[in-house]
């Protein structure tokens, strides 16, 4: 019997992707993925869709969301699964993040308005389907020419310590673990090799994550080396935590795809296991 393929970090228009709910689920679905999970910025807005045409594809698909945390003066994504998309509180602290993510998207646009960017908010919400996030402001600076690229914007504008940069007030790891758990869902730590800090420092994290009831980290994601993905492997488990796959997938591109090479080593323990 052939293993299932499963991508449990993946983006639609509802947050920062390119591709509708609908759309991304198709590319899902031509990617061979037998288990799909939406997670989108501190929204769900886009589930329903997602998973009304996941039932007409044949594909599992789990309830997914990606929380914008604050940890020692850093950003850190906190991914959650299998929740029931109902819960009040869940709902009630994506609705303060949506507030959050709006005033520090305006005060982004005042500060490009600065640097002779005219007209930012309006341009970087005709490009958005719900919250403007940097990554809209990123795209809007290729469309009018200020940048040749999105990964060009964050280096000259939008990454911290840049002129464009703003800090937002994200809820902290705690509350974002305890309201995934309330609403009857898994906890994760997204994509740890990302965050620009020591190993020190990342088994700190680790470590607390652990200590705050958090269920699993992500292990297999795209463009990793075989070492970094062994490293996280021997992280789960030593925090014992179990292992999540995911390609963080937001357009298409040559460099991430939907369920490409999401392999776990074998002494990982599958996150999908606790989902059944």
């Amino acid at each position: 019997m052939t293993e299932k393929i499963y991508d449990l970090h993946s983006h639609s228009t509802a947050s920062d992707g390119t591709l509708t709910p609908t759309e991304l689920v198709q590319r899902a679905a031509q990617q061979g993925i037998n288990v799909l999970a939406l997670t989108d910025h501190d929204s769900i807005a886009g589930l329903a869709e997602a998973r009304m045409t996941a039932n007409e594809l044949g594909i599992e698909f789990i309830n997914g969301v990606e929380i914008s945390t604050e940890w020692e003066n850093r950003g850190i994504h906190i991914v959650g699964l299998g929740f029931d998309e109902t819960s009040p509180n869940l709902t009630a602290l994506l609705h303060k993040q949506a507030e959050t993510r709006h005033h520090r998207a305006l005060a982004i646009a005042e500060k490009l308005e600065k640097v002779g960017v005219e007209n930012a908010f309006e341009g970087a919400k005709n490009l958005a389907n719900g919250e403007v996030t940097r990554a809209h402001y990123a795209r809007y600076l290729v469309q009018i020419g200020k940048v040749s690229n999105e990964a060009q914007a964050f280096k000259k504008y939008l990454s911290q310590g840049k002129s464009c940069y703003v800090k937002s007030a994200w809820v902290d790891i705690p509350t974002a673990i305890q309201n995934i758990h309330q609403a009857g869902g898994l906890a994760v730590l997204a994509h740890p090799l990302r965050y620009t800090m020591t190993n020190r420092w990342l088994k700190r994290l680790i470590g607390e994550f652990k200590e705050w009831g958090g269920d699993g980290i992500e292990v297999a994601g795209a463009g990793q080396t075989v070492d970094q993905r062994q490293l996280l492997a021997r992280w789960a488990t030593e925090y014992d935590l179990l292992g999540s796959v995911g390609s963080d997938f937001h357009y298409p591109c040559g460099w991430i795809e939907l369920g490409r090479s999401l392999w776990l080593p074998e002494n990982v323990t599958p996150i999908w296991q606790a989902l059944a």
